[in-house]
């Protein structure tokens, strides 16, 4: 494993921490790598409304903010209906249910899928 690798798992790990402390529901983590240039991971979870988008949207950022890795940019927070948080290698999508049924993230990517539950137990395995 890189000293890349290392840090990439532990700003996924911060973005999954951060949206379960805001109770995020269905949490996914697309293994993008090798798909596309732009990042390596993306992260995909729910609020139940615009309100709960936008607090678990602001908590991935305040603690991104709070461990010194700040967000490269976030977008749709006004709205609340779908917020993006850019973490450089990490890329946080936070939607709400019909929106997330309706752009189905992940069969657009169409790459294999981790449950967070599983995300967490491979991120204990490496360490």
């Amino acid at each position: 494993m890189t000293v890349d690798d290392v840090k990439q798992n532990a700003i996924k790990q911060l973005a999954i921490d951060a949206l379960e402390d805001m109770k995020a529901e269905n949490i996914l983590v697309l293994d993008v790598k090798g798909k596309t240039t732009v990042t390596d991971w993306i992260i995909v979870a729910s609020g139940t409304s615009s309100r709960h988008v936008k607090s678990i949207a602001n908590n991935v950022i305040a603690d991104a903010k709070k461990a010194d890795k700040p967000p490269l940019g976030f977008e749709g927070e006004a709205e609340g209906e779908w917020v993006l948080v850019d973490l450089g290698d990490v890329i946080v999508h936070v939607m709400q249910r019909q929106v997330r049924e309706f752009y189905d993230l992940e069969s657009l990517w169409s790459v294999d899928v981790t449950h967070r539950d599983t995300a967490h137990k491979k991120e204990q395995d490496v360490m």
